[in-house]
Protein backbone atom coordinates (compact mmCIF):
# COMPACT_ATOMS: atom_id res chain seq x y z
CA UNK A 1 0.00 0.00 0.00
CA UNK A 2 1.52 3.25 -0.59
CA UNK A 3 1.83 6.06 1.35
CA UNK A 4 -0.58 8.37 0.27
CA UNK A 5 -3.43 5.68 0.51
CA UNK A 6 -2.13 4.80 3.67
CA UNK A 7 -2.10 8.16 5.44
CA UNK A 8 -5.26 9.25 3.97
CA UNK A 9 -7.35 5.67 5.18
CA UNK A 10 -10.38 7.26 6.09
CA UNK A 11 -11.93 9.45 9.39
CA UNK A 12 -15.10 11.33 10.94
CA UNK A 13 -17.33 14.25 10.36
CA UNK A 14 -20.88 15.97 10.96
CA UNK A 15 -23.96 16.93 8.51
CA UNK A 16 -25.91 19.09 6.96
CA UNK A 17 -30.01 18.20 6.82
CA UNK A 18 -32.17 15.50 6.95
CA UNK A 19 -33.58 13.99 3.76
CA UNK A 20 -36.45 11.43 3.86
CA UNK A 21 -35.33 8.31 3.07
CA UNK A 22 -39.01 7.95 0.80
CA UNK A 23 -37.41 10.46 -0.80
CA UNK A 24 -34.48 8.90 -1.86
CA UNK A 25 -36.33 5.62 -2.83
CA UNK A 26 -38.72 7.48 -5.15
CA UNK A 27 -35.49 9.15 -7.22
CA UNK A 28 -33.35 6.11 -7.48
CA UNK A 29 -34.99 3.34 -7.75
CA UNK A 30 -33.25 1.84 -5.22
CA UNK A 31 -33.50 0.53 -1.64
CA UNK A 32 -31.41 1.05 0.99
CA UNK A 33 -30.29 -1.87 3.11
CA UNK A 34 -28.44 -1.75 7.06
CA UNK A 35 -25.15 -2.03 7.24
CA UNK A 36 -24.03 -4.87 9.41
CA UNK A 37 -24.72 -4.10 12.74
CA UNK A 38 -20.71 -5.16 13.92
CA UNK A 39 -20.02 -2.05 12.11
CA UNK A 40 -22.27 0.30 13.68
CA UNK A 41 -21.55 -0.95 16.99
CA UNK A 42 -17.85 -0.28 15.97
CA UNK A 43 -18.20 3.42 14.80
CA UNK A 44 -20.14 4.90 16.98
CA UNK A 45 -22.21 8.16 15.50
CA UNK A 46 -19.41 10.35 14.16
CA UNK A 47 -19.26 9.96 9.98
CA UNK A 48 -15.82 8.83 8.27
CA UNK A 49 -13.52 11.54 6.63
CA UNK A 50 -13.21 11.26 2.70
CA UNK A 51 -9.69 10.40 1.75
CA UNK A 52 -8.22 11.34 -1.77
CA UNK A 53 -7.81 8.33 -4.23
CA UNK A 54 -4.55 9.27 -5.65
CA UNK A 55 -3.07 6.67 -4.04
CA UNK A 56 0.71 6.42 -5.66
CA UNK A 57 2.91 8.98 -7.19
CA UNK A 58 6.89 9.21 -8.11
CA UNK A 59 8.56 12.56 -8.62
CA UNK A 60 10.20 12.62 -12.31
CA UNK A 61 11.43 16.29 -12.17
CA UNK A 62 11.80 19.86 -11.45
CA UNK A 63 11.95 21.97 -15.24
CA UNK A 64 9.57 23.43 -16.87
CA UNK A 65 9.84 20.64 -19.48
CA UNK A 66 8.03 17.70 -19.08
CA UNK A 67 10.01 14.56 -18.33
CA UNK A 68 10.32 11.77 -21.38
CA UNK A 69 9.65 8.10 -21.13
CA UNK A 70 12.94 7.35 -20.34
CA UNK A 71 12.73 9.32 -17.28
CA UNK A 72 9.16 7.53 -16.47
CA UNK A 73 11.20 4.45 -16.93
CA UNK A 74 13.93 5.33 -14.60
CA UNK A 75 10.95 5.08 -11.59
CA UNK A 76 9.58 1.76 -13.04
CA UNK A 77 6.67 3.31 -15.05
CA UNK A 78 5.39 5.08 -18.39
CA UNK A 79 4.04 8.04 -18.22
CA UNK A 80 0.57 9.65 -20.44
CA UNK A 81 0.80 13.27 -21.35
CA UNK A 82 -2.84 14.40 -22.79
CA UNK A 83 -2.47 13.74 -26.23
CA UNK A 84 -1.21 10.29 -25.71
CA UNK A 85 -4.04 10.10 -23.58
CA UNK A 86 -6.86 11.86 -26.12
CA UNK A 87 -5.54 9.06 -28.65
CA UNK A 88 -5.85 6.32 -26.09
CA UNK A 89 -9.58 7.04 -25.60
CA UNK A 90 -9.99 8.42 -29.32
CA UNK A 91 -10.84 12.18 -28.51
CA UNK A 92 -8.96 13.56 -31.87
CA UNK A 93 -11.92 13.11 -33.56
CA UNK A 94 -13.96 14.88 -31.96
CA UNK A 95 -11.45 17.43 -30.90
CA UNK A 96 -10.45 18.27 -34.70
CA UNK A 97 -14.36 19.24 -35.08
CA UNK A 98 -14.39 22.02 -31.62
CA UNK A 99 -16.13 19.04 -29.34
CA UNK A 100 -13.57 20.15 -26.44
CA UNK A 101 -16.14 20.80 -24.04
CA UNK A 102 -16.64 24.45 -24.76
CA UNK A 103 -19.17 26.06 -22.76
CA UNK A 104 -19.86 23.31 -20.44
CA UNK A 105 -18.14 23.72 -17.02
CA UNK A 106 -16.48 20.56 -14.37
CA UNK A 107 -16.75 21.50 -11.46
CA UNK A 108 -13.98 19.27 -9.11
CA UNK A 109 -14.47 19.10 -5.93
CA UNK A 110 -11.53 18.27 -3.40
CA UNK A 111 -10.53 19.28 0.02
CA UNK A 112 -8.33 22.47 0.47
CA UNK A 113 -7.26 23.46 -3.13
CA UNK A 114 -4.01 25.10 -2.81
CA UNK A 115 -2.63 27.76 -3.97
CA UNK A 116 -0.43 27.37 -7.52
CA UNK A 117 -3.43 25.66 -8.93
CA UNK A 118 -3.95 28.29 -11.46
CA UNK A 119 0.05 28.16 -12.38
CA UNK A 120 0.52 24.74 -12.38
CA UNK A 121 -2.23 24.13 -14.60
CA UNK A 122 -0.97 27.26 -16.97
CA UNK A 123 2.69 25.60 -17.16
CA UNK A 124 0.97 22.14 -17.98
CA UNK A 125 -1.44 23.72 -20.70
CA UNK A 126 1.85 25.59 -22.13
CA UNK A 127 3.89 22.76 -22.11
CA UNK A 128 1.57 20.32 -23.79
CA UNK A 129 -0.03 22.95 -26.31
CA UNK A 130 -3.69 22.59 -24.52
CA UNK A 131 -5.84 26.28 -24.32
CA UNK A 132 -5.01 28.77 -21.53
CA UNK A 133 -7.48 29.51 -19.50
CA UNK A 134 -9.00 32.93 -18.07
CA UNK A 135 -8.04 32.40 -14.44
CA UNK A 136 -4.69 31.73 -14.72
CA UNK A 137 -2.11 33.97 -14.24
CA UNK A 138 -0.87 36.66 -16.53
CA UNK A 139 -3.41 35.46 -18.75
CA UNK A 140 -5.47 37.43 -20.68
CA UNK A 141 -9.04 36.76 -21.21
CA UNK A 142 -10.38 36.76 -24.18
CA UNK A 143 -13.75 35.99 -25.42
CA UNK A 144 -14.62 32.45 -26.02
CA UNK A 145 -11.62 31.11 -23.56
CA UNK A 146 -12.37 28.46 -20.79
CA UNK A 147 -12.23 30.20 -17.66
CA UNK A 148 -10.64 28.74 -14.15
CA UNK A 149 -12.39 29.66 -10.72
CA UNK A 150 -12.93 28.93 -7.54
CA UNK A 151 -15.61 28.19 -5.36
CA UNK A 152 -14.42 27.74 -1.51
CA UNK A 153 -14.97 27.32 1.94
CA UNK A 154 -13.28 29.35 4.27
CA UNK A 155 -9.31 29.47 4.20
CA UNK A 156 -6.79 26.76 3.58
CA UNK A 157 -5.05 25.81 7.09
CA UNK A 158 -1.15 24.83 7.58
CA UNK A 159 0.38 23.02 5.34
CA UNK A 160 1.18 19.96 7.64
CA UNK A 161 -0.25 18.51 11.41
CA UNK A 162 1.76 20.27 14.11
CA UNK A 163 4.24 17.41 15.09
CA UNK A 164 2.74 15.22 17.88
CA UNK A 165 -0.23 16.26 16.69
CA UNK A 166 -3.17 13.05 17.42
CA UNK A 167 -5.34 14.15 14.59
CA UNK A 168 -5.88 11.73 11.46
CA UNK A 169 -3.01 13.43 9.60
CA UNK A 170 -5.96 14.56 7.23
CA UNK A 171 -5.35 18.06 7.93
CA UNK A 172 -2.03 17.82 6.14
CA UNK A 173 -3.44 20.16 3.27
CA UNK A 174 -0.65 19.86 0.90
CA UNK A 175 -1.03 15.88 0.68
CA UNK A 176 -4.15 17.40 -0.99
CA UNK A 177 -2.48 19.47 -3.47
CA UNK A 178 -1.20 16.71 -5.56
CA UNK A 179 -4.59 15.11 -5.83
CA UNK A 180 -6.33 18.75 -6.94
CA UNK A 181 -3.26 18.96 -9.53
CA UNK A 182 -4.14 16.02 -11.13
CA UNK A 183 -8.15 16.40 -10.86
CA UNK A 184 -7.99 19.95 -12.53
CA UNK A 185 -5.09 18.44 -15.14
CA UNK A 186 -6.85 15.41 -16.36
CA UNK A 187 -10.31 17.56 -16.66
CA UNK A 188 -8.45 20.16 -18.95
CA UNK A 189 -6.61 17.23 -20.91
CA UNK A 190 -10.22 15.66 -22.33
CA UNK A 191 -12.12 18.56 -22.20
CA UNK A 192 -9.42 21.64 -23.40
CA UNK A 193 -12.27 23.75 -24.22
CA UNK A 194 -14.60 23.38 -21.00
CA UNK A 195 -14.47 25.83 -17.83
CA UNK A 196 -13.68 24.52 -14.56
CA UNK A 197 -14.94 25.21 -11.04
CA UNK A 198 -12.16 24.05 -8.46
CA UNK A 199 -14.38 23.88 -5.33
CA UNK A 200 -12.61 23.01 -2.30
CA UNK A 201 -13.50 22.72 1.73
CA UNK A 202 -11.01 23.72 4.20
CA UNK A 203 -10.86 20.46 5.98
CA UNK A 204 -11.17 16.77 5.53
CA UNK A 205 -11.62 16.16 9.39
CA UNK A 206 -13.98 14.31 11.43
CA UNK A 207 -15.89 17.10 14.06
CA UNK A 208 -19.12 19.08 13.79
CA UNK A 209 -20.14 20.02 10.19
CA UNK A 210 -16.77 18.96 8.72
CA UNK A 211 -15.56 17.05 6.09
CA UNK A 212 -18.34 14.58 3.96
CA UNK A 213 -20.75 17.41 5.14
CA UNK A 214 -18.97 20.23 3.75
CA UNK A 215 -17.74 18.96 0.31
CA UNK A 216 -21.94 17.83 -0.02
CA UNK A 217 -23.37 21.22 1.02
CA UNK A 218 -20.52 22.73 -1.02
CA UNK A 219 -21.57 20.86 -4.35
CA UNK A 220 -25.28 21.65 -3.39
CA UNK A 221 -24.11 25.12 -3.74
CA UNK A 222 -22.85 24.19 -7.32
CA UNK A 223 -26.10 22.89 -8.31
CA UNK A 224 -28.36 24.98 -6.76
CA UNK A 225 -26.27 28.00 -8.58
CA UNK A 226 -26.36 26.80 -11.96
CA UNK A 227 -22.34 26.98 -11.54
CA UNK A 228 -21.54 23.09 -13.43
CA UNK A 229 -22.49 20.98 -15.72
CA UNK A 230 -20.15 17.93 -14.39
CA UNK A 231 -19.18 16.74 -10.60
CA UNK A 232 -15.90 15.12 -10.56
CA UNK A 233 -15.26 13.41 -6.69
CA UNK A 234 -12.33 12.07 -6.37
CA UNK A 235 -12.79 11.01 -2.98
CA UNK A 236 -14.55 8.25 -0.82
CA UNK A 237 -14.84 6.13 2.07
CA UNK A 238 -15.70 2.67 2.76
CA UNK A 239 -19.76 2.60 2.80
CA UNK A 240 -19.43 0.27 6.53
CA UNK A 241 -17.27 3.11 7.95
CA UNK A 242 -20.81 5.02 7.97
CA UNK A 243 -21.94 4.20 11.40
CA UNK A 244 -26.15 3.63 10.00
CA UNK A 245 -27.26 4.38 6.07
CA UNK A 246 -29.16 6.78 8.00
CA UNK A 247 -26.20 9.33 8.74
CA UNK A 248 -25.34 8.32 4.74
CA UNK A 249 -28.41 8.72 3.69
CA UNK A 250 -28.43 12.24 5.27
CA UNK A 251 -25.16 13.08 3.04
CA UNK A 252 -27.50 12.63 -0.58
CA UNK A 253 -29.26 16.25 -0.77
CA UNK A 254 -26.36 17.17 -3.17
CA UNK A 255 -26.90 14.13 -5.77
CA UNK A 256 -30.67 14.76 -5.26
CA UNK A 257 -30.84 18.43 -6.37
CA UNK A 258 -28.12 17.30 -8.82
CA UNK A 259 -30.36 14.53 -10.89
CA UNK A 260 -33.27 17.10 -10.67
CA UNK A 261 -31.20 19.66 -12.41
CA UNK A 262 -29.44 17.52 -15.20
CA UNK A 263 -26.23 17.64 -13.42
CA UNK A 264 -23.59 14.45 -13.82
CA UNK A 265 -21.79 13.39 -10.75
CA UNK A 266 -19.26 11.03 -11.02
CA UNK A 267 -17.45 9.54 -8.48
CA UNK A 268 -13.78 7.65 -8.38
CA UNK A 269 -14.47 3.93 -6.99
CA UNK A 270 -11.32 3.87 -4.68
CA UNK A 271 -7.58 2.85 -4.61
CA UNK A 272 -7.22 -0.63 -2.58
CA UNK A 273 -9.32 -3.35 -4.64
CA UNK A 274 -11.89 -4.83 -2.43
CA UNK A 275 -10.44 -3.68 0.84
CA UNK A 276 -11.97 -0.45 2.66
CA UNK A 277 -11.36 0.58 6.15
CA UNK A 278 -13.16 1.71 9.12
CA UNK A 279 -12.82 5.06 10.51
CA UNK A 280 -11.31 3.80 13.64
CA UNK A 281 -8.29 3.71 15.06
CA UNK A 282 -7.64 7.13 13.68
CA UNK A 283 -4.13 6.44 13.10
CA UNK A 284 -4.26 3.07 11.71
CA UNK A 285 -7.76 1.99 10.73
CA UNK A 286 -9.20 -1.09 10.83
CA UNK A 287 -9.85 -3.13 7.61
CA UNK A 288 -13.58 -4.28 7.02
CA UNK A 289 -12.84 -7.86 6.87
CA UNK A 290 -14.64 -8.84 4.02
CA UNK A 291 -14.86 -7.37 0.40
CA UNK A 292 -16.91 -3.90 -0.02
CA UNK A 293 -17.15 -0.65 -1.92
CA UNK A 294 -16.65 3.01 -1.04
CA UNK A 295 -19.00 5.80 -1.51
CA UNK A 296 -19.71 7.61 -3.21
CA UNK A 297 -19.10 5.88 -5.85
CA UNK A 298 -21.31 2.98 -4.80
CA UNK A 299 -24.40 5.57 -4.69
CA UNK A 300 -27.18 4.75 -8.04
CA UNK A 301 -27.38 8.76 -8.32
CA UNK A 302 -23.47 8.28 -9.40
CA UNK A 303 -21.72 7.31 -11.81
CA UNK A 304 -19.09 5.43 -10.39
CA UNK A 305 -15.50 5.39 -12.42
CA UNK A 306 -12.95 2.26 -11.75
CA UNK A 307 -9.39 1.58 -13.36
CA UNK A 308 -6.69 0.19 -15.32
CA UNK A 309 -3.73 -0.27 -16.29
CA UNK A 310 -3.38 1.47 -19.94
CA UNK A 311 -0.93 -0.97 -21.45
CA UNK A 312 -0.52 1.48 -24.66
CA UNK A 313 2.36 3.39 -26.02
CA UNK A 314 3.50 5.97 -23.46
CA UNK A 315 4.39 8.45 -25.84
CA UNK A 316 1.87 8.32 -28.36
CA UNK A 317 -1.25 6.37 -26.65
CA UNK A 318 -1.49 4.69 -30.42
CA UNK A 319 0.03 1.03 -30.19
CA UNK A 320 -0.25 -1.10 -27.35
CA UNK A 321 3.00 -2.05 -25.80
CA UNK A 322 3.74 -5.05 -23.61
CA UNK A 323 7.31 -4.63 -23.74
CA UNK A 324 7.84 -1.29 -21.36
CA UNK A 325 7.56 -1.01 -17.96
CA UNK A 326 5.56 -1.60 -15.74
CA UNK A 327 5.61 -5.52 -15.48
CA UNK A 328 2.35 -6.00 -15.72
CA UNK A 329 1.85 -4.79 -19.08
CA UNK A 330 3.94 -7.91 -20.16
CA UNK A 331 2.08 -10.56 -17.80
CA UNK A 332 -0.90 -9.98 -20.62
CA UNK A 333 1.01 -9.45 -23.63
CA UNK A 334 -1.18 -7.60 -26.41
CA UNK A 335 -4.21 -6.62 -24.06
CA UNK A 336 -4.47 -2.49 -24.24
CA UNK A 337 -6.03 -2.30 -20.67
CA UNK A 338 -5.94 -4.68 -17.97
CA UNK A 339 -7.89 -4.25 -14.52
CA UNK A 340 -6.16 -2.60 -12.27
CA UNK A 341 -5.12 -4.19 -9.19
CA UNK A 342 -5.97 -1.69 -6.48
CA UNK A 343 -9.11 -0.58 -8.37
CA UNK A 344 -12.47 -0.09 -6.20
CA UNK A 345 -14.93 -2.27 -6.86
CA UNK A 346 -17.48 -4.76 -5.51
CA UNK A 347 -21.07 -5.08 -4.94
CA UNK A 348 -22.54 -2.21 -2.28
CA UNK A 349 -23.94 -3.54 1.29
CA UNK A 350 -26.31 -0.32 1.32
CA UNK A 351 -27.91 0.10 -2.17
CA UNK A 352 -30.01 -2.19 -4.13
CA UNK A 353 -29.26 -3.19 -7.39
CA UNK A 354 -30.78 -0.24 -9.38
CA UNK A 355 -32.58 -1.12 -12.73
CA UNK A 356 -30.20 0.07 -15.34
CA UNK A 357 -28.20 -2.50 -14.32
CA UNK A 358 -30.93 -5.48 -14.47
CA UNK A 359 -29.63 -5.85 -17.79
CA UNK A 360 -25.90 -6.09 -18.89
CA UNK A 361 -23.78 -7.46 -22.08
CA UNK A 362 -23.45 -10.95 -22.93
CA UNK A 363 -20.39 -12.39 -20.56
CA UNK A 364 -20.81 -10.21 -17.85
CA UNK A 365 -20.20 -10.86 -14.35
CA UNK A 366 -23.27 -11.36 -12.83
CA UNK A 367 -25.02 -8.65 -10.52
CA UNK A 368 -27.26 -10.11 -7.54
CA UNK A 369 -29.27 -8.08 -5.47
CA UNK A 370 -27.20 -4.90 -4.41
CA UNK A 371 -25.69 -2.61 -6.91
CA UNK A 372 -22.36 -3.09 -8.35
CA UNK A 373 -19.49 -0.89 -8.49
CA UNK A 374 -18.17 0.66 -10.73
CA UNK A 375 -20.68 1.75 -14.37
CA UNK A 376 -17.37 2.65 -16.17
CA UNK A 377 -13.46 3.05 -16.04
CA UNK A 378 -10.59 5.14 -17.54
CA UNK A 379 -6.19 5.36 -16.90
CA UNK A 380 -5.49 4.26 -12.69
CA UNK A 381 -2.28 2.47 -12.53
CA UNK A 382 0.33 4.75 -11.68
CA UNK A 383 2.33 2.58 -13.10
CA UNK A 384 1.01 3.90 -16.45
CA UNK A 385 0.62 6.73 -14.86
CA UNK A 386 -0.25 10.72 -16.14
CA UNK A 387 2.22 13.39 -15.91
CA UNK A 388 0.94 16.15 -13.04
CA UNK A 389 2.14 19.23 -12.82
CA UNK A 390 2.36 20.26 -9.05
CA UNK A 391 4.90 23.32 -7.17
CA UNK A 392 3.17 22.76 -3.85
CA UNK A 393 5.41 19.63 -2.58
CA UNK A 394 8.82 21.95 -2.75
CA UNK A 395 7.99 24.06 0.33
CA UNK A 396 5.88 21.29 2.29
CA UNK A 397 7.69 18.35 2.90
CA UNK A 398 5.38 15.86 0.88
CA UNK A 399 7.62 12.84 1.00
CA UNK A 400 7.99 10.13 -2.27
CA UNK A 401 7.53 6.25 -1.71
CA UNK A 402 11.03 6.40 -0.82
CA UNK A 403 10.92 8.23 1.77
CA UNK A 404 12.83 11.16 0.34
CA UNK A 405 11.57 14.72 0.52
CA UNK A 406 10.70 15.52 -3.46
CA UNK A 407 10.96 18.83 -5.21
CA UNK A 408 8.21 20.89 -6.95
CA UNK A 409 7.58 19.92 -10.58
CA UNK A 410 6.44 16.76 -12.59
CA UNK A 411 4.86 13.37 -11.00
CA UNK A 412 3.60 10.55 -12.61
CA UNK A 413 0.29 9.70 -10.37
CA UNK A 414 -1.89 7.40 -10.10
CA UNK A 415 -5.52 6.48 -8.91
CA UNK A 416 -9.13 6.18 -9.72
CA UNK A 417 -8.39 10.19 -8.84
CA UNK A 418 -7.10 10.38 -12.57
CA UNK A 419 -10.04 8.34 -13.72
CA UNK A 420 -12.89 10.22 -12.59
CA UNK A 421 -11.53 13.36 -14.02
CA UNK A 422 -11.14 12.39 -17.25
CA UNK A 423 -14.61 10.75 -17.35
CA UNK A 424 -15.70 14.33 -16.08
CA UNK A 425 -13.86 16.11 -19.04
CA UNK A 426 -15.61 13.46 -21.93
CA UNK A 427 -19.34 14.07 -20.41
CA UNK A 428 -18.30 17.77 -20.73
CA UNK A 429 -17.54 17.15 -24.34
CA UNK A 430 -20.74 14.84 -24.64
CA UNK A 431 -22.91 17.59 -23.03
CA UNK A 432 -21.64 20.22 -26.07
CA UNK A 433 -22.08 17.81 -28.67
CA UNK A 434 -25.57 17.47 -27.33
CA UNK A 435 -26.36 21.03 -26.57
CA UNK A 436 -27.52 20.59 -23.14
CA UNK A 437 -26.92 18.60 -19.72
CA UNK A 438 -26.92 14.99 -19.80
CA UNK A 439 -27.94 14.59 -16.19
CA UNK A 440 -27.41 10.93 -15.15
CA UNK A 441 -25.70 8.95 -17.56
CA UNK A 442 -26.03 5.70 -16.04
CA UNK A 443 -29.64 4.36 -17.99
CA UNK A 444 -28.16 5.62 -21.20
CA UNK A 445 -24.14 4.03 -20.51
CA UNK A 446 -26.29 0.44 -19.63
CA UNK A 447 -28.48 1.07 -22.63
CA UNK A 448 -25.55 1.44 -25.71
CA UNK A 449 -23.58 -1.35 -23.94
CA UNK A 450 -26.82 -3.61 -24.51
CA UNK A 451 -27.09 -2.66 -28.03
CA UNK A 452 -25.46 -4.06 -31.03
CA UNK A 453 -22.40 -1.84 -31.00
CA UNK A 454 -21.11 -2.23 -27.53
CA UNK A 455 -17.99 -3.25 -28.94
CA UNK A 456 -17.68 0.19 -30.76
CA UNK A 457 -18.89 1.95 -28.16
CA UNK A 458 -16.39 0.22 -25.13
CA UNK A 459 -12.78 -0.86 -25.34
CA UNK A 460 -14.08 -4.12 -23.02
CA UNK A 461 -11.40 -5.16 -20.44
CA UNK A 462 -11.28 -8.49 -19.62
CA UNK A 463 -8.17 -9.44 -18.03
CA UNK A 464 -6.96 -8.56 -13.97
CA UNK A 465 -8.53 -8.89 -10.57
CA UNK A 466 -8.91 -6.47 -8.04
CA UNK A 467 -7.25 -8.78 -5.16
CA UNK A 468 -5.38 -6.21 -3.20
CA UNK A 469 -2.10 -8.21 -2.26
CA UNK A 470 -1.56 -6.66 1.40
CA UNK A 471 -4.83 -8.27 2.08
CA UNK A 472 -4.82 -11.36 1.14
CA UNK A 473 -7.46 -12.78 3.67
CA UNK A 474 -10.32 -10.48 1.26
CA UNK A 475 -10.96 -11.61 -2.03
CA UNK A 476 -11.29 -9.91 -4.71
CA UNK A 477 -13.13 -10.23 -8.63
CA UNK A 478 -11.28 -10.71 -12.15
CA UNK A 479 -11.87 -8.65 -14.73
CA UNK A 480 -14.70 -10.25 -17.44
CA UNK A 481 -16.48 -9.93 -20.90
CA UNK A 482 -18.82 -7.15 -20.35
CA UNK A 483 -19.33 -5.48 -17.03
CA UNK A 484 -17.20 -6.91 -14.21
CA UNK A 485 -16.61 -5.40 -10.57
CA UNK A 486 -13.15 -3.08 -11.56
CA UNK A 487 -13.67 -1.72 -14.43
CA UNK A 488 -17.62 -1.97 -15.12
CA UNK A 489 -18.51 -1.44 -18.43
CA UNK A 490 -14.87 -0.82 -19.89
CA UNK A 491 -13.52 2.08 -20.86
CA UNK A 492 -14.61 4.48 -24.20
CA UNK A 493 -13.78 4.95 -27.54
CA UNK A 494 -14.71 8.58 -27.29
CA UNK A 495 -15.43 9.04 -31.43
CA UNK A 496 -18.45 6.52 -31.11
CA UNK A 497 -19.60 6.79 -27.73
CA UNK A 498 -19.88 10.35 -26.45
CA UNK A 499 -21.88 11.28 -29.86
CA UNK A 500 -24.39 8.25 -28.79
CA UNK A 501 -24.46 9.26 -25.45
CA UNK A 502 -25.56 12.40 -26.17
CA UNK A 503 -28.01 11.25 -28.56
CA UNK A 504 -29.49 9.20 -26.45
CA UNK A 505 -29.52 10.82 -22.94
Amino acid sequence: MSPLSTAFRSAPTGRRRSTPLLAALALTGAALSALPVAQAARDGGALPVPRPHATDFAYVGASETPPDQAQCASVGRRCFGPQALQNAYNLGPLHAKGQDGRGRTIAIVDAFGYDQAEADLKVYSQQFGLPLMCGMPGVACKPGMPTFSRLKLGDRPVTEPPSGSNGTGQEDSNGWALEVALDVDMAHAMAPGANIVLVSTPTAETLGTQGFPQFMDLEQQVVDGGMADVISQSFGSGEEAFHSTASLENLRHAFKAAAAKGVTVLASSGDDGSENGFKTPVKNPAEIPYASVGWPASDPLVTGVGGTYLCLDGATGTHVDSTSAPASCGRFPGQREIGWTFAGGGFSHVFSKPAYQNTLPAGSTPIGSMRGVPDIAAQASSATGVLVRDTAPGATGIKCPSGDPCSSGWYVVGGTSSSAPQWAGMVAVADQIAGHRLGQINQSLYDLSNGPNYGAYFFDVTTGNNSNPDYPNIPGYPATQGWDPITGLGTPNAAALLPALAAHS
